[in-house]
């Protein structure tokens, strides 16, 4: 009887050794290509492009839908105690949240509400956004000195505003939750009424239970009022500002926001919406 041939399939393990070693050099040259990409997200250039790409946006809504439309910078609330709401403010995440212009939503000439169904853009870890404007013109004297977190959080606070041609406006802004209410408590005893708005809302519903993530313009004592609307900002080195901010006096952090003020101020483009450097 003939013996007949048997075919065998497959890789020998000489053949998958190559193929193992093959695979892990690729991998090899691809991780530093990936960690720089991932890297140049978290740069102050990758910063500039996210909040230009969003300010972009905001200026194409604001002509399609004939509305004011504007960005609104701010810190998300991770605070515990609603007694106590601007809590852990410098290690705390910043957005840029979409904002109309919407007096019957809100029931003020100034107000804004959160464009629904549009998620507040977290800005990169390393990088964050204050609007120092007033303070430049103080700066040569020394006239201004941010001394507790209430001013700080004033300043991370601010918005940008189009008008329905487009353009680069200031604008009184007051940003409240879209169901109008002023100091809402979505528990008994509220002399507001309840609101479950989960973009802009109290300090007590945000710290109670989380319903919202951003304390509305209702909180003077916090920094959070009724403002004009800013057409330039400071880009700032996060960890550089808690290093500061946690081991100086008031007065040395406060210099360091008052060099960001003249040296690092951007300006937005009133026609494009573009960022332009001081420099």
């Amino acid at each position: 009887m003939r013996g007949s041939a048997r075919r065998t399939t497959g890789l020998t393990l000489i053949e998958m050794t190559l193929v193992v070693a093959t695979i892990a050099l690729l991998v090899g040259f691809a991780v530093p290509a990936v960690r720089s990409l991932l890297g140049s997200f978290h740069s102050e250039g990758g910063a500039r492009s996210m909040i230009e790409a969003t300010l972009s946006s905001a200026r194409a809504m604001a002509v399609s839908h004939q509305r004011y439309v504007g960005v609104r910078f701010q810190k998300g609330c991770i605070a515990k105690d609603a007694s106590r709401p601007l809590d852990r403010l410098v290690e705390a995440p910043q957005y840029m949240i979409f904002i109309m212009h919407d007096k019957e939503a809100t029931g003020l000439g100034s107000g804004f509400r959160a464009i629904e169904g549009l998620q507040p853009v977290r800005l990169p870890e390393t990088m964050g956004v204050m609007a120092l404007g007033a303070m430049a013109e103080d700066a040569a004297t020394g006239d201004e000195d941010f001394d507790t977190t209430e001013e700080l959080n004033d300043v991370m606070t601010f918005s940008v505003v189009f008008s329905p041609a487009g353009k680069l406006i200031v604008h009184d802004v007051q940003v409240r939750n879209r169901d109008g209410v002023a100091d809402p408590d979505n528990g008994s005893g509220g002399s507001g009424g309840a609101s479950h708005d989960q973009v802009f809302n109290s300090p007590k519903n945000i710290c109670t239970d989380g319903t919202g993530r951003f304390v509305q313009d209702d909180y003077p004592a916090l920094g959070l009022e009724k403002e004009p609307s800013v057409t330039s900002f400071v880009l700032y080195d996060r960890e550089r500002l808690a290093e500061v901010f946690e081991r100086d006096p008031p007065g040395v952090w406060s210099e360091y926001l008052q060099r960001l003020a003249v040296d690092e101020t951007i300006f937005v483009s009133p026609y494009t919406g573009k960022l332009i450097s001081s420099e």
